[in-house]
């Protein structure tokens, strides 16, 4: 497996591994006892960045990654996330946020303990809380850094200007957001700040939920308790006229001798050297899948074929429903 650096030298594997979906947001899933035994796999396989957060579950996913990977801890990059709010009896509160200080020092010990390590390498701010200056959560990732309970700061789904001020204050690793072939905004300002400040960029849902591997069609019915069922580019119509880029990405790979998860995740890798995407899988297979997508070089002439095929189409829907897409680019 490929090495990248994001920021200020922390080395991980040229693709990671989004645990998120292996206990919130996709509906029920395999065991955990699988759960644990294909992150094992991946990190056999080389994956050396493992990301999670105290509100997948909640604190069901960090547990998991924690027993997973504690055999195998001196050999990955472990990220977690703090910043949403959560009630008296550990329920997240819709909507919610919370960088308060205080707040952050206790998800900090918390999520330590789930994760079974001393130090948490990557320590995201899930979501910018408009309450809290963004120098005040700086400058607690900072104490942290120095009592050495966190190695690296990042941040998720924050605005430019937001990121600006916060490294100005602490340096900011990496970036986490979402960026794929049918969700390119970070290419308006996000992408040029991060490569004047020396930040990395993690990808989200870099194959779109799955979508871009051509295995969701409009007769495809998701599980009770699946996100997607709540999302705008999910609707029957929607996926119908997205349907249109999952073809011409298919017409790529087919030309390539690899799937269409693999152009989708070599693309993103061929946009900078400091893009680190992590998709989410719960099978093996898959996960070989997009792992080999990193030994797939696309050349200028591939790299134009899939931008002539993008821009023919037009996305159909909103990623996020209004309330939840305004909790991000603060």
């Amino acid at each position: 497996m490929q090495i990248r650096t994001l920021g200020n030298g922390l080395e991980v594997s040229a693709i990671g591994f989004g645990a998120m979906g292996m206990s919130h947001g996709y509906g029920p899933g395999p065991s955990r006892a699988e759960n644990i035994a294909l992150l094992r796999a991946a990190v056999d396989r080389g994956v050396t960045l493992v990301d999670t957060a105290e509100v997948y579950g909640p604190f069901v996913n960090e547990e998991l990654v924690g027993e997973a990977l504690a055999p195998v801890r001196d050999q990955v990059v472990i990220a977690t996330k703090f910043g949403f709010a959560f009630d008296a009896d550990g329920g997240q509160v819709p909507g919610a946020v919370n960088s308060r200080p205080e707040n952050i020092r206790a998800v900090a010990e918390a999520s330590l303990r789930r994760l079974r390590t001393d130090t948490i390498d990557l320590f995201y701010q899930h979501r910018v809380d408009p309450d809290v200056p963004i120098e005040d959560v700086a400058g607690t990732v900072r104490e942290l850094i120095t009592a050495g309970k966190v190695r690296h700061f990042g941040m998720s789904e924050a605005a430019a200007a937001t990121v600006r001020r916060a490294h100005a204050v602490q340096p900011v690793t990496a970036v986490q957001n979402e960026y794929s072939l049918w969700w390119r905004q970070p290419e308006r300002e996000l992408l040029g700040t991060l490569a004047e400040l020396g930040i990395g960029l993690v990808p989200f849902s870099p194959l779109g939920r799955g979508f871009l591997t051509g295995a969701i069609t409009t007769d495809t019915a998701f599980a009770e308790g699946d996100m997607r069922n709540g999302l705008p580019r999910f609707g029957a119509e929607a996926r119908a006229a997205n349907q249109e880029l999952v073809d011409l990405i298919g017409t790529v790979a087919e030309g390539l001798g690899a799937t269409r998860a693999q152009v989708a995740l070599a693309w993103l890798l061929a946009q900078r050297p400091w893009i680190v995407p992590i998709p989410g899988t719960r099978k093996l297979e898959r996960l070989e899948e997009n792992l080999g997508a990193a030994d797939l070089a696309l050349s200028e002439t591939d790299l134009a074929a899939i931008e002539r095929a993008a821009t023919q189409v037009e996305v159909v829907g909103d990623r996020y429903p209004a309330a939840q897409e305004r909790l991000t680019g603060r």
